[in-house]
């Protein structure tokens, strides 16, 4: 549970209970791809039940799943029939078709072969803190984060959320870190790595099971090259590697954090208990590693409303010599508010998520 992760905080203006979470949900159920159908996606019980509730609570934590189906359906597949199409047609009038009519062919193929596609599952969990105002997706893709979110919005009335947005970038923080061999307080740096060159010729050099408190990996940052992942571990409990979008990826909890659990404890109450109990205070402290969050958007809300309820303490931002970014906002078809850090994170291994 909780593999990767991208993190938004949430508007402090959405109040709502997870009945009210529940009845949205119920309106977009999974339902498996019909015979004609390349794409079908809603919310499973995340238990696993069926007919089981859409949003569970564990210790106050909320957690759903996200599921979606597609058919698989290969280009050379589809071209074959196309042209098979194409060429009866030539034979029985003696021309070919043209543009429009071949377009008009695919879609007839498309029609022909989806009822015999295979078909592929994924799914996601979605991990709401409401105390701290979280929303956190187990998926390394942007893009795909992105359409939960949306689907979310529209669902859920008044949600707003941001995307987590740091006073130093991971990049420059990551370069740091390596350079002058100084991990942030209660961090220490593993033994992956990936450093880019900005020019043209895109340059890669990856360090796997390997020492990077050494010199070489300080010359590559001194020619310019600048760190894309670094794998991490936070308070000798939980390994990740962080990426230059402030993705968290490769989540592992370590043997630290079971101490003191019974070999028959398992199950899906105490999953979710010590991913959320673990994150819940790495992300946090992985914010503050970066110079706090920007004071702009949610987040100066989201900061304002808990200094005036004492909840939860303002972001630091003493330190940082970056100033914050201007973050940009677009309305979704709901009315409902997303935003995010100036530069979107690029999606540099999508195909590596789970989901």
């Amino acid at each position: 549970m909780f593999k990767n992760m991208i993190v938004y905080r949430i508007a402090p203006q959405w109040q709502v209970e997870l009945t009210q979470v529940e009845e949205a949900l119920a309106k977009v159920p999974f339902l498996e791809c019909g015979a004609t159908q390349e794409k079908s996606l809603g919310w499973v019980p995340p238990r696993g039940d069926v007919h089981g509730p859409l949003a569970e609570s564990v210790g106050g934590q909320w957690i759903l799943r996200f599921m979606v189906e597609s058919k698989v359906l290969p280009g050379s597949v589809l071209a074959r029939r196309v042209k098979e199409k194409a060429e009866r047609i030539e034979q029985e009038t003696g021309r070919k078709p043209g543009k429009k009519e071949s377009k008009e062919l695919k879609d007839e193929a498309k029609l022909d072969l989806l009822p015999m596609a295979f078909t592929k599952q994924g799914s996601m969990w979605v991990w709401i803190d409401t105390t701290s105002r979280l929303l956190v997706l187990d998926t390394s893709s942007q893009g795909r984060a992105d359409e939960v979110v949306t689907l979310l919005i529209e669902a859920l009335p008044g949600l707003s959320v941001l995307l987590i947005n740091t006073q130093t970038s991971p990049q420059a923080a990551m370069s740091h870190w390596l350079k002058e061999q100084e991990p942030p307080v209660g961090f220490t740096v593993d033994r992956e790595c990936e450093l880019k060159s900005a020019t043209e010729e895109k340059a890669v050099v990856r360090y796997a099971r390997h020492p990077l408190d050494i010199e070489e990996v300080q010359a590559h940052i001194d020619a310019g090259k600048l760190p894309t992942k670094l794998a991490l571990t936070w308070d000798d409990r939980v390994s990740f590697m962080l990426t230059e979008g402030l993705q968290i990826k490769k989540v592992s909890f370590l043997d630290t954090v079971f101490e003191g659990t019974k070999a028959d404890d398992g199950g899906f109450d105490t999953d979710v208990a010590i991913a959320t109990g673990e994150l819940v205070k790495l992300i946090p402290d992985l914010i503050e590693a970066l110079g706090g969050e920007a004071e702009s958007g949610v987040a100066s809300a989201a900061a304002a409303v808990a200094s005036e309820s004492g909840s939860m303490p303002t972001p630091t931002l003493a330190g940082s010599s970056v100033a914050p970014a201007a973050v940009p906002a677009r309305k979704s078809g709901t009315g409902g508010v997303v935003t995010g850090p100036a530069h979107e994170p690029v999606d540099t291994d999508p195909e590596s998520a789970p989901f």
